[in-house]
């Protein structure tokens, strides 16, 4: 072996090493259920089968909430809801606003200008050709909708967000 193929073998070994690493590091190379698992396992605290999600979610909660849907606007009983009280994930049960926050965007959709602390997610959403923030439930990963800069004070956002998504809790906010 000359010198230069030597080189060359050495430097193939190298990337091709590297690329395996790299492929393993992402779940390249394993079965695309196993490694959406995978990485839903490091991201979020409940983790469910698409099968388990479906027994537990009626299906326009399912559509929104796993599959990135959006309901109809004005159809959500809680875009009308005014009394105090917390609106949760319907997927996971965690607190995700306060009726304290709510406004009528006149948008059809329940709509807040601050999520509770450590409630949500965001992720960038390039869905449809135009760039948009989608908020997820940070507890299970359960798309809720999306946060607009168009908001009133004191924060100036519009957490737009699916009422099939949530479930109301009267009582204290």
């Amino acid at each position: 072996m000359t010198q230069t193929t030597g080189r060359r073998f050495a430097i193939a070994a190298g990337a091709s090493t590297l690329g395996l690493a790299i492929a393993h590091a992402f779940g390249w190379g394993t079965r695309p259920a196993e490694a959406a698992e995978a990485a839903e396992s490091a991201k979020f605290e409940v983790i469910r089968t698409d099968a388990e999600w479906r027994k537990l979610l009626d299906a326009n909660a399912y559509a929104v909430l796993r599959k990135e849907g959006t309901e109809r606007p004005y159809t959500s009983p809680l875009n009308d809801e005014h009394r105090a009280g917390r609106f949760a994930c319907a997927g996971c049960a965690l607190d995700l606003f306060s009726s304290k926050t709510k406004f009528d965007s006149r948008t059809g959709w329940p709509s807040f200008w601050q999520p509770l602390d450590h409630a949500v997610g965001q992720t960038e959403d390039r869905t449809f050709g135009m760039l948009r923030t989608e908020v997820h439930c940070r507890r299970c990963g359960g798309h809720l909708g999306h946060v607009f800069d168009d908001g009133p004070k004191p924060t100036g956002l519009r957490y737009c967000m699916n009422g099939v998504a949530m479930k109301f809790t009267p009582g204290a906010a």
